[in-house]
């Protein structure tokens, strides 16, 4: 396989999303969660806060990366970030669930590969033979 990236970064911006979803980090942090899920992330933990007087910031990190969530209920809008390794994981499941979910009426995003195999080779002091999602394994 050629690997050309290793990992996918999809920033996306949500827009006239339901305010009182927003505003619920318990419902927040279940969606963020579930989005992982939908994707095909192993979810290792998640933190979310409640700011005053609204909004939540919250992180759902995966073993491929990391879901982010930063909402501003007065203006219906979220920001969120879905930074996932492999090729195990899509994050545009996550992307649409959320969309649905947070009852967004429009929405923008762009995917920005990271880790790109080609600067890696350029830029190491070494010398790899291979780049891969995981190190092989030891003998």
């Amino acid at each position: 396989m050629n690997l050309s990236a290793l990992g996918r970064h999809v920033l996306i911006e949500y827009f006239n999303c339901d305010k009182e979803k927003l505003q619920n980090t318990k419902l927040v942090e279940e969606l963020m969660n579930e989005a992982a899920r939908r994707a095909g992330a192993t979810i290792v933990e998640s933190a979310f806060h409640t700011f005053n007087p609204y909004g939540v910031s919250g992180a759902v990190i995966i073993s491929e990366s990391h879901l982010t969530i930063h909402t501003w209920p007065e203006y219906g809008y979220a920001s969120v970030d879905v930074y996932t390794c492999g090729d195990t994981v899509d994050p545009w499941l996550g992307f649409k669930y959320l969309e649905e979910e947070l009852e967004a009426t429009h929405s923008e995003s762009i995917e920005v590969p990271r880790g790109m195999t080609d600067k890696i080779q350029k830029y190491a002091v070494e010398k790899f033979d291979t780049i891969q999602f995981k190190p092989a394994a030891s003998k």
